[in-house]
């Protein structure tokens, strides 16, 4: 049954719920954007893809993005599965603010990233709900999160519906997703949904080369400006 209920609110998202939750008041201003990582460090990010970690992959990844976002942007990293529980209502919250939002965060997101290693589930739902109800708690303006994730939510939730309940309260939240090496289907579709009801955008990576191209695009209105040099 509950299956049956998402396939339906996937039928009529598109009639209702991408022009009615669609967010149209996304100005970034370079005083005051903040961006919040939310990165899997479930189990699964252990596994090899192409000769190397999924893990290590991203940290590669993080290491050549970082440097290129704009000093004036308030960055943030929270991570989940990052810890081994026993009892699934714990593993079910292993969600952790390891960097609030900040300016200059750059090297210190880069060594947590490092220190951190693959272990447990996948809350997706719930690392959401913290990052909207803590980690943006006192932040006007509009808040940015990207979730990088290599499997779909395992904790009894669901994003989709997350999204578009939150959509109903606010508008200040879009949330971009990179499905990072992610094959089922229904994992797929409920991260696209949870993307395209806040006004976000949705990637597939199944390539390291993919997934950098991938995140690229979605912090290019945080960059850096790139002053033009002439030469004589």
């Amino acid at each position: 049954m509950k299956k049956f209920l998402f396939l339906l609110i996937l039928a009529i998202l598109p009639v209702f719920a991408y022009e009615v939750y669609f967010p149209d008041n996304y100005a970034y201003r370079s005083d005051g954007d903040k961006l919040l990582f939310v990165i899997d460090f479930s189990n699964s990010m252990s596994e090899y893809l192409n000769n190397q970690t999924k893990t290590n992959q991203v940290k590669e990844l993080m290491a050549n993005i970082l440097p290129q976002i704009s000093s004036e942007t308030q960055v943030g990293l929270r991570v989940y599965g990052h810890t081994c529980n026993f009892l699934a209502y714990n593993a079910c919250r292993s969600s952790e603010l390891v960097i609030p939002l900040g300016v200059n965060n750059t090297e210190r997101i880069a060594y947590e990233l490092n220190r951190l290693r693959p272990r447990g589930m996948t809350p997706i739902t719930y690392s959401l709900k913290q990052a909207v109800k803590k980690d943006f708690n006192g932040y006007e303006g509009v808040k940015h999160i990207i979730l990088l994730t290599d499997g779909g939510e395992n904790c009894d939730e669901s994003p989709c519906e997350y999204a578009i309940e939150l959509m109903k309260r606010r508008r200040d939240i879009k949330i971009d997703v990179i499905a990072f090496d992610v094959e089922d289907g229904e994992d797929l579709a409920q991260l696209k949904c949870t993307a395209d009801v806040t006004g976000g955008r949705f990637s597939e990576a199944d390539t390291k080369a993919e997934l950098f191209r991938s995140m690229e695009n979605m912090i290019n209105q945080h960059k850096k400006e790139v002053e033009a040099v002439i030469v004589k």
